[in-house]
């Protein structure tokens, strides 16, 4: 097998656009909830913009991930974060995931970053890189960001409560705080395991009630 890189993705890299759209798909449909679907278009634009993480075995695809800015760059996210199905359990997402949180602080080194997920390993890299999990009201409120939740079978319960709440957990990046100080993720998990499948039982129940 050949080497594994995770790099800045660049303009050669364009060719990969439609097996990322495929595989973004796939992994919403697994997952049962959303990562905003995107067209192969908006990815070759990501990755000529220098705004996108892609990790290559020869010339595999193993995984991509890009970058948003939202508010004017006042707030930035990572997005789409895709492993193949044989190299998960590796690393790779966290790999992946830092150098695009790395990249991002370049990029917008006064920007908030922040993040929705309903994946518990991507909560627990978010936390080792200094996010915490705040509310919704935090975020940005571009509408455009939002608008990218249409594509989400859980759309409706977010529409419901206003974009105030839903099935994902909002987490935001604290510059100032320090390190010993981060939300302990691993310490909680199993406890937030269980908080997030009743928060998705409560709100599945209120959307059919309403």
């Amino acid at each position: 097998m050949s080497k594994i890189i995770v790099q800045v993705a660049t303009s050669d890299d364009q060719s990969y656009a439609d097996e990322i759209c495929e595989l973004i798909e796939l992994s919403a449909q697994q997952r049962g909830t959303g990562i905003a679907r995107r067209s192969p278009a908006y990815i070759r634009q990501k990755i000529v913009e220098g705004k996108a993480i892609i990790s290559l075995s020869g010339k595999n695809l193993v995984g991509f991930c890009y970058i948003e800015a939202w508010s004017d760059k006042q707030y930035v996210a990572n997005s789409g974060l895709i492993v193949k199905h044989e190299f998960r359990s590796t690393g790779m997402a966290k790999k992946i995931k830092t150098k695009a949180f790395e990249h991002s602080l370049k990029l917008f080194p006064d920007a908030k970053l922040f993040g929705l997920t309903t994946s518990l390993p991507v909560m627990k890299i978010n936390s080792e890189l200094g996010y915490i999990p705040v509310t919704y009201g935090e975020l940005t409120k571009d509408e455009k960001f939002w608008d990218g939740c249409k594509s989400c079978v859980n759309y409706e319960i977010l529409s419901s409560k206003n974009k105030s709440n839903c099935i994902c957990t909002a987490m935001l990046h604290d510059r100032e705080k320090d390190e010993k100080k981060r939300w302990n993720f691993m310490k909680k998990s199993k406890l937030y395991e269980r908080f997030m499948n009743l928060k998705k039982k409560r709100l599945a129940k209120k959307q059919i009630i309403s």
